[in-house]
């Protein structure tokens, strides 16, 4: 592990309401809706749901530096068999294709296999975003089979090739595991040529810059993974680091933060701005409240009140045509070529 969880350090930054306090009223830099405005671009809709994104909660086998959620050993917080059943029961009545599974660890929570397993009877796409180490944990080494098994696509953090570089982001030893458990995914085919079970490797900058062009990037992984470790995989994301959390924690000890948010302001590309995730994501939290996104879960902003709140409530057409609730930190997914859980938005 790289550290404490705020939470366990007793940071003012655990709570979601002094992030946003800083991200709205000291950041230093104009607000993100003007900026639109001033663009020339509407106010943000969606314009449906093609990813049913699930926090199974906020329990990790690991405390990286980076982590936007908080994320830890100690954390308690974990989706309940009523909510998965209930968030099933929803995923049920769409048609919407791909069901995104995060955390946290969310191989951690004890509903995670039957999540897994019931989304894909309704032939949905299932990704786990995973941290490659939950692969190697006692009691969880089936995982990599149960994935496979299941053609679940593994989207796996790895934010370098380099070990150094790695520990020092997420833990002493962390990138030793992660070779360990991407072979063991290269041994069932995952990151094959054939392409029948893909594996994403996710890169974000160590520190307070902007993700160097995706395509660049993965082809230099791809050449040191296969040289160095005979690792493949299918292809690799780069996202830039949020605001948030204890990478906001982490710019703030460093008094970056200010530099980093002009950063942010000064890399915005209108371009970027149609393609943003929230515009066609739903994420529900461990409790079963829907966010755009799941940076907006992590600070506690749900969707609009005048669309259903909870799964308890879920109507799809409604919330397909939501407008979108946007903060300072959305200047992050629309610096340079755009990020987003899939990864950089322009391509080109």
């Amino acid at each position: 592990m790289a550290g404490l969880t705020l939470l366990r350090q007793g940071s003012t930054l655990a709570k979601a309401e002094e992030q946003l306090r800083l991200l709205e009223t000291e950041s230093g830099i104009r607000g993100f809706a003007e900026t639109l405005a001033i663009s020339g671009l509407p106010v943000l809709r969606a314009t449906g749901i093609e990813v049913f994104q699930l926090n199974l909660g906020k329990v990790c086998n690991q405390t990286c530096r980076h982590c936007h959620v908080d994320a830890g050993p100690e954390r308690k917080e974990s989706m309940s068999a009523e909510i998965a059943a209930l968030c099933l029961q929803a995923l049920a009545r769409t048609t919407i294709p791909t069901v995104d599974i995060t955390g946290g660890a969310p191989e951690l929570n004890p509903h995670f296999k039957t999540i897994v397993t019931e989304s894909r009877r309704l032939g949905r796409h299932v990704i786990d975003r995973c941290n490659l180490t939950i692969l190697l944990a006692p009691g969880y080494t089936d995982l990599p089979q149960f994935l496979a098994e299941n053609q679940v696509e593994v989207v796996a953090s790895l934010p370098c090739y380099l070990e150094q570089n790695v520990d020092s982001q997420r833990g002493e030893g962390v990138f030793e595991k992660s070779v360990q458990a991407l072979r063991r995914l290269n041994e069932l085919g995952y990151g094959q040529p054939d392409g029948k079970l893909a594996l994403t490797l996710v890169y974000n900058p160590l520190g307070p810059s902007l993700p160097p062009p995706q395509p660049k990037l993965e082809a230099a992984y791809r050449q040191e993974l296969r040289s160095r470790y005979g690792i493949e995989f299918t292809r690799l994301f780069t996202i830039t680091n949020m605001p948030i959390s204890r990478f906001l924690d982490d710019l703030l000890q460093s008094q970056k933060y200010t530099a980093y948010m002009q950063k942010l302001l000064d890399a915005f590309n209108p371009l970027a701005v149609p393609g943003v995730m929230c515009r066609t994501t739903l994420s529900i939290d461990w409790q079963g409240y829907f966010s755009d996104c799941d940076f907006n879960q992590m600070l506690d902003l749900r969707v609009a009140p005048e669309v259903p709140q909870h799964i308890r409530e879920f109507d799809a057409a409604k919330l397909a045509q939501r407008q979108i609730v946007t903060g300072q930190h959305c200047y992050g997914c629309t610096a340079g070529a755009g990020s987003s859980c899939q990864g950089t938005l322009l391509k080109d």
